[in-house]
C-alpha cells in the first residue's frame, strides 16, 4: 500500500505554502496491515537514486556522503549479517551511538528485520544504563568504544555489537573482546530482505524525558512514527531536494523527527554538523556552505545564536523551527531582524510526532505554538471539570477503539508504555490522549503554551503560567536563560521566583539582581511579579530539559524549614524598588 502512502504525501507537499488547504483537505492513508516503512517508502525513494541521503561533516573538516541508493544496499547487507547472528523480530536493539552513519545504517536494517529501536543517549552513566536494560528488556547493543565499556557490570542476557572498535584506546579495545565487531558487517550478503513485519509491530522504543517523574517507555508501531511523521514534514516545510539540518544528539525523539523520517519521507538531504562543542559562528558558517535550505534547533540553541553575531543569512537558507520547549518572542523577533525568516515553533512528545505548529506560509503569533497540525485534532479540556474550551490541557481525540469519539485512533501517537498498563490507562483516560501540558486558543484558532499541568501555580489567587514570566524576563540582556516557580508563601500561597542563569560576563552581584527584579516590575502586572531571584544553575533531564519539579522541591523544602534560601534577592531587600 506504498502507493497510498505517497500520494498523500504528495498532497501535502504540493499545499505547501497553503496551511489552511493541508489542514482541511490531508486525511491519514490508508497503508494496509502489512506497512513498514524502510521496506516500502525508504527503499522505493532509494531505487536507482544517487542524492544524497546523508550527510556528515566531522570537526577535524572530514566528511561522509550516502546515497539513497548505497543506503539501502549497505541496510540489505547489515540486515543479512544481524539475522546470520541471530537477530529476529521482536528482539529489542539498544542503538548507544552517536551521529555517525553507522546509526542510519543500523535504524534502517533493523527496521526492516523487524527488530525493535531502543535510541539512547551517550551521555547517560552505567546506572541509567542498567534501569533501561532491564525495563526495556534489551537483547542487543550497539556501542562503540567509548561506551561499550559502560555495559561491563551491567547484568542482562544482551549481545554485544562494538561499534568503531578499532578507534578505541587500547584499554577499551581489551575490555571489547567478546563483543562482535559491526565492521564484519561488510562481507555480508546484499540480498534483499524478505518483509515479515506488520503495520501493528512495535518498531521504536523511546525512553520519555522525564522531567516530572521516572521516564516512561513509548512504543512506536511501523505507523505510528514513519507515517505519523508527515506532520513533521509538513511543519518543517523540508521539500525534495532540499537540505536539511537539526541540532539534536541521537538517542531523542527528536533525532528521529529532523534526522531521519521527516526530511526523509520527502527525499530530502540529512545534514549533520557532528561537532562536540556547539560553536555559533561555526554552525552558521556551515549553513551557509552547504546550502542548507531548512534548520531546527531548540530555544536554547537559537537564544545562543541570537547572543553572537548572527551576520547575514546563510545563502540558501528558506525555512528556521524550533522544538522541544517554548519558544520566547525575543527569539522569535531577533532572529526576523537578523535573517529577515520567521522562526516557527512547532509542538510534540516523545508519545506523538509534531501535533501543533505554525506551517510554512502563515502568519505567527509571537510565542504562540502554532495551529492543529494536518490530521491532528487537539481539543483543549479543563483539567478540573473535563469540559472543552479555550484554555486547558492539550489532548488528542481517540477513536471508539480506545473508548473515544474521534473517527478512529490518531495516527502519529504511541500504542502504549511499554510494560506499564496503569500509565497508559492513566494517558488514555477519558477517551483521550493526556498531554499534561496546558494550552490557550486565541480567536484566531492558535494555541500559546501555558505549562505542564505541574508547574502552574497560583499567587493571590491569580494563574500564573512561568513561561509567559520567563518570556519577560529573557528581554532582559543578562538573563541567558530562566526558571520560574511558585514559592510557598503564607499570605499569597506563592509568589513568584526567578531561578536565572547569567548571561556571559554578567556578575551575580546584589546590583545584578535589583536590575533583574526591576525589570520584572516594570513588564510584568503586579500578580505575576518576579518577587525572588536567584542566580543558580538550571537543572536539567539529559535531554536539556529543564526539571522544575527540583526548583519546586528546593522551594518547598525551604518553606517547611521556615528557612529562607540564603542565596536568593527578594524585592523586600530592595526598598527603593517601589519608587523606581
Amino acid at each position: 500500500m506504498s502507493d497510498s502512502f505517497f500520494a498523500a504525501r504528495d498532497q501535502l507537499l504540493d499545499l505547501q505554502g497553503d496551511p489552511a488547504r493541508a489542514r482541511a483537505e490531508f486525511r491519514w492513508p490508508d497503508v494496509g496491515d502489512a506497512f513498514n516503512w524502510a521496506h516500502d517508502v525508504f527503499d522505493r525513494i532509494a531505487m536507482d537514486n544517487d542524492t544524497t541521503a546523508l550527510w556528515i561533516a566531522e570537526e577535524d573538516g572530514t566528511e561522509v556522503k550516502r546515497s539513497f541508493r548505497e543506503l539501502k544496499a549497505r541496510s540489505d547487507q547489515v540486515a543479512n549479517w544481524l539475522r546470520k547472528l541471530g537477530a529476529q523480530r521482536g528482539d529489542i536493539a539498544m542503538l548507544m551511538l552517536g551521529n555517525h552513519v553507522e546509526l542510519w545504517e543500523i535504524m534502517l536494517a533493523a527496521m526492516k528485520l523487524g527488530v525493535v529501536i531502543l535510541p539512547t543517549s551517550v551521555v547517560l552513566g552505567t546506572q541509567e544504563l542498567v534501569d533501561r536494560v532491564e525495563r526495556g528488556k534489551v537483547n542487543w547493543v550497539f556501542a562503540g568504544p567509548e561506551d561499550a565499556v559502560k555495559f561491563a557490570g551491567i547484568p542482562g542476557g544482551f549481545r554485544r555489537v562494538g561499534v568503531r572498535i578499532d578507534t578505541g584506546t587500547m584499554d577499551q579495545r581489551a575490555a571489547l573482546y567478546d563483543w562482535e565487531r559491526f565492521e564484519e558487517s561488510r562481507s555480508a550478503s546484499l540480498a534483499p530482505i524478505v518483509k515479515q513485519t506488520r503495520s501493528v509491530d512495535p518498531a521504536l522504543l523511546y525512553f520519555t524525558s522525564g522531567t516530572t517523574k521516572l521516564p516512561k517507555i513509548a512504543v512506536h508501531s511501523h505507523t505510528s512514527y514513519p507515517l505519523g511523521h508527515f506532520t513533521t514534514m509538513a511543519w518543517l516545510g523540508v521539500r525534495p531536494g532540499d537540505i536539511h539540518s537539526v541540532i539534536s544528539a541521537p538517542g531523542w525523539a527528536k533525532h528521529a523527527w529532523s534526522s531521519f523520517f521527516g526530511p526523509w519521507n520527502a527525499g530530502a538531504t540529512v545534514y549533520v554538523a557532528n561537532y562536540g562543542k556547539f560553536k555559533a559562528e561555526r554552525i552558521i558558517a556551515e549553513l551557509d556552505r552547504v546550502g542548507v535550505t531548512s534548520f531546527c534547533a531548540p530555544p536554547t540553541v537559537w537564544r545562543m545564536l541570537i547572543q553572537s553575531d548572527l551576520g547575514s543569512k546563510p545563502s540558501a537558507l528558506r525555512e528556521v523551527v524550533s522544538a522541544g520547549e517554548p519558544l520566547n518572542p525575543e527569539v522569535i523577533s531577533r532572529i526576523e531582524q537578523g535573517w529577515g525568516l520567521v522562526l516557527r515553533d512547532g509542538y510534540g512528545q516523545t508519545e506523538t510526532t509534531a501535533t501543533i505548529g505554525n506551517m510554512p506560509g502563515e502568519a505567527v503569533v509571537p510565542g504562540a505554538m502554532g495551529r492543529p497540525l494536518p490530521g491532528v485534532d487537539i481539543v483543549l479540556v479543563d483539567p478540573m471539570t473535563g469540559e472543552e474550551g479555550d484554555e486547558g490541557e492539550v489532548c488528542l481525540r481517540l477513536g471508539p477503539e480506545d473508548g473515544g469519539s474521534g473517527a478512529a485512533r490518531p495516527v502519529n501517537l504511541m500504542t502504549e508504555y511499554f510494560g506499564n498498563p496503569d500509565a497508559t490507562a492513566e494517558a488514555f483516560e477519558g477517551g483521550l490522549y493526556h498531554t499534561c501540558d496546558v494550552a490557550q486558543r486565541d480567536e484566531n484558532g492558535s494555541l500559546t503554551f501555558v505549562g505542564r499541568t505541574d508547574d502552574i501555580f497560583k499567587a493571590s489567587d491569580f494563574k500564573v503560567s512561568p513561561f509567559e514570566v520567563e518570556s519577560v524576563m529573557l528581554e532582559h540582556d543578562f538573563v541567558a536563560e530562566a526558571a520560574v516557580v511558585g514559592a510557598p508563601d503564607d499570605t499569597r500561597l506563592n509568589v513568584t521566583k526567578a531561578y536565572v542563569s547569567l548571561a556571559a560576563g554578567v556578575e551575580a552581584t546584589e546590583a545584578t539582581a535589583r536590575e533583574v527584579l526591576l525589570h520584572s516590575r516594570r513588564a510584568l502586572p503586579a500578580y505575576m511579579r518576579v518577587r525572588r531571584v536567584e542566580f543558580f544553575e538550571l537543572p536539567k533531564t539529559t535531554s536539556g530539559k529543564i526539571r522544575r519539579v527540583e526548583l519546586r522541591q528546593r522551594e518547598e523544602a525551604a518553606h517547611a524549614a521556615g528557612e529562607r534560601v540564603a542565596s536568593e534577592w527578594r524585592e523586600e531587600d530592595f526598598p527603593d524598588l517601589k519608587d523606581a
